[in-house]
């Protein structure tokens, strides 16, 4: 007992002299968003370009409008720094054994928390592609991420993000295209109104996969891998 409080009381004594001497301690490396995404064809791509277009006329910009890459989540978690290789490498995998598939996004929708988002369409290929980069890259995640406040509100997402690290996985998944998040604009219910009315549609394929490093918005600040189908880009 003696020894191991000496031992304490070393440790504590030298990161005292440290902190007066001026030394900082060595930074603990933070954790990474990794959001693992479907690449669209140009239709869906000219389609966000165009209900951007839209926003902007309203005084909205869009995550398009800002440069985000136009993707849908198919796996976005934490991880550990020095996990990107081995990411890569999964993902690299599944995308060898894929070809180009049809997807068709229709609707806008806007959230209770004013998020905006052109909806795709539910696909079993799209499914599946999401099902198999979750299962292939989720032993690899951080097992000590937060729990986001909102998550707690519905038990079949909590349940999912404490098996997986994500709430929007297996039968939680929903893809769409994110346009907008937390915007303060009044506008965007009028555009919203229009956006039914008339809803914004186009017709594309799912072409590749990549790999980003996101922001709190689940957007890429960072895109560090894209691999496509065996057709190629189309």
């Amino acid at each position: 007992m003696f020894k191991l409080m000496s031992i304490k009381m070393v440790k504590f004594l030298f990161i005292a002299l440290l902190g007066l001497l001026g030394v900082s301690q060595p930074a603990v490396a933070k954790n990474i968003s990794i959001n693992v995404f479907a690449i669209p064809s140009q239709p869906i791509i000219t389609l966000m370009a165009q209900t951007s277009d839209a926003l902007k006329q309203a005084g909205m910009v869009s995550f398009y409008d800002k440069g985000m890459p136009v993707h849908a989540t198919l796996y976005l978690t934490d991880f550990a720094p020095g996990t990107e290789e081995a990411i890569k490498l999964a993902v690299k995998n599944i995308v060898a054994q894929q070809q180009p598939f049809p997807i068709t996004a229709e609707g806008f929708s806007v959230t209770q928390s004013n998020w905006a988002f052109i909806n795709l369409q539910p696909s079993r290929q799209l499914q599946r592609l999401s099902d198999e980069v979750t299962l292939a890259i989720e032993p690899l995640r951080e097992r000590n991420a937060t729990v986001p406040t909102w998550v707690k509100n519905y038990p079949n997402k909590l349940t999912a993000f404490k098996r997986y690290g994500s709430p929007n996985v297996f039968q939680n998944f929903q893809p769409h295209l994110t346009l907008l998040a937390n915007e303060k604009s009044p506008q965007l219910a009028v555009i919203n109104k229009q956006m039914q009315a008339n809803p914004p549609k186009a017709q594309g394929q799912i072409i590749g996969v990549g790999i980003g490093v996101s922001d709190q918005f689940g957007q890429q600040k960072q895109v560090i891998a894209e691999y496509f189908f065996n057709k190629g880009k189309s």
